[in-house]
C-alpha cells in the first residue's frame, strides 16, 4: 500500500495557538511520512522569531518532520513559472481594479447572484477584456471551466465522500480569483498547488475554514497537469464565544501555556485528541 503523505503549512506571521497544535497533530497522526512547509511568501508579515518559534513548539508537542523544510520565499521562480504557463494557455488576463473598484461594482448585485466566494468578493469582470498590461493577474474561469467541464476531488473529512463542482457553480460562486497579486507576486492559490505536488503530498489536511477553497485548487491542479491529493477537512478549535481561533489570540499561544506549566498531554486534552 502507498504511504500516506501529509503536511502542516504555517505562516510565521504570528505564534502558533490551540488551533495550530490541532492541525499539526491531526496530519502527524494521519501521514505515514509527515512534512513541515513554511508559507512565507507574505515577506512584510514574515517575522523569524515567529518562525523560530513554530521549530520550538512543534517539538515541545512531540512532533517531527522530514528535513530539509520546505520554504515558499524560496521558490518565488516555480511560481513564476506555473503561472506563466497558464497565462500561455491564454486563461488569464490582468486587472487594474481597487478593493474600491470591486466594492463599487457589487454594490447593486443581481437578486440571487452571491456576492463573497471563497477568495472574497467575487469579482465581477471588470477588465476582463481591456486588454491591460499591468495589475493583478486573475483567472478567467468561464475560459478554464471550458477546458475542464467540472472538477471532483475526495474528502476524507468533515464532508466525506467524493465532491463535485460544475462549472457552474465555479463561475457564479468563485470567479476570476487572483494568481498574482502586485505586492506579492503570486498567491497562495498558486503557491499551495505547486508545493503539494513538488512535496508528494497525498493527503492534505487542514481546517474546515479552507474547505471552500479546495475546488479553486482542483482547477488549478488540473489545468497545471498536476495531481489531485485526497482533502481532510477537520473541524476548528474556537474560543469561548465560538469563533475561530486568529493569531493575534495570544492569550491561546502555545508558548504561553508551556511557559505557565502545561504539558503536551494538557494541549491534546484541550483540543480533543
Amino acid at each position: 500500500m502507498a504511504q500516506r503523505v501529509t503536511r502542516f503549512a504555517p505562516s510565521p506571521t504570528g505564534p502558533l495557538h490551540l488551533g495550530h497544535a490541532f492541525a499539526a497533530l491531526v496530519a502527524a497522526e494521519r501521514g505515514d511520512r509527515f512534512l513541515l512547509r513554511i508559507e512565507d511568501i507574505d515577506q512584510p508579515r514574515y517575522r523569524r522569531e515567529f518562525e523560530d518559534g513554530i521549530y520550538t513548539d512543534l517539538k515541545w508537542l512531540g512532533l517531527n518532520w522530514e528535513k530539509p523544510v520546505f520554504r515558499q520565499s524560496t521558490r518565488m521562480a516555480t511560481y513564476d513559472a506555473s503561472l506563466a504557463r497558464l497565462c500561455s494557455m491564454g486563461l488569464t488576463y490582468r486587472c487594474t481594479c481597487s478593493r474600491g473598484d470591486i466594492k463599487a461594482a457589487l454594490s447593486a448585485p443581481q437578486e440571487g447572484v452571491p456576492i463573497i466566494g471563497p477568495d472574497g468578493p467575487i469579482y465581477p469582470g471588470t477588465c476582463r477584456a481591456k486588454g491591460h498590461r499591468q495589475g493583478a493577474v486573475r483567472l478567467d474561469m468561464v475560459k478554464a471551466m471550458a477546458r475542464l467541464g467540472e472538477v471532483r476531488f475526495t474528502e476524507t473529512g468533515t464532508r466525506a465522500g467524493e465532491l463535485f463542482y460544475s462549472a457552474s457553480q465555479m463561475i457564479e460562486t468563485v470567479g476570476d480569483i487572483a494568481l498574482a497579486r502586485k505586492d506579492i507576486g503570486t498567491s497562495y492559490h498558486i503557491a499551495v498547488v505547486v508545493d503539494d505536488a513538488a512535496q508528494g503530498v497525498t493527503e492534505v489536511t487542514r481546517g474546515e475554514d479552507l474547505f471552500a477553497a479546495t475546488a479553486i485548487h482542483v482547477v488549478l491542479q488540473r489545468l497545471l497537469g498536476l495531481p489531485t491529493p485526497a482533502y481532510h477537512h477537520h473541524r476548528l478549535i474556537r474560543d469561548d464565544q465560538g469563533k475561530r481561533l486568529a493569531k493575534r489570540d495570544d492569550a491561546r499561544a502555545l508558548a504561553k501555556y508551556r511557559d505557565e506549566g502545561a504539558t503536551p498531554a494538557d494541549i491534546r486534552a484541550m483540543v480533543g485528541l
